[in-house]
């Protein structure tokens, strides 16, 4: 039986999903855009601790995929917004599901990390 997902160049839909949006940008990026479009700029300082270099990658791996659209305003200076999609949106639903299962299990994850000594299992 032949794979639903292969003419998309991934086996696997949530492999693929996880693997574009966990990293360690793009989520806080999807929160900050939920509330409204932003500039580059103005999405920066929302961020904060993020590099301009690694803002403009995530931002173009977004767009790339769906979640977010940028649009140039023919102005001057040149005004460039960036807000979610349709798709983007979509996806705030679960998004605010895993940060709130994050914000209601972080103690008893951070008391299990204390009490198993900080050490990793690596079989």
């Amino acid at each position: 039986m032949a794979n639903k997902y292969a003419e998309y160049g991934h086996p696997c839909p949530i492999r693929d999903v996880l693997d574009r949006i966990g990293d360690q940008w793009s989520l806080l990026i999807l929160e900050s855009l939920a509330s409204k479009a932003f500039r580059f700029n103005e999405l920066h300082r929302e961020i904060g601790d993020i590099s301009r270099q690694m803002l403009t990658v995530t931002l173009k791996r977004l767009e790339f995929d769906g979640y977010i659209s940028r649009t140039v305003f023919a102005e001057v200076p040149t005004r460039v917004e960036y807000r979610l999609t349709v798709l983007g949106e979509s996806f705030l639903q679960p998004l605010r599901q895993l940060v709130d299962w994050a914000d209601s299990h972080h103690e008893a994850i951070c008391y299990a990390r204390k009490t198993n000594g900080g050490a990793l299992v690596t079989d």
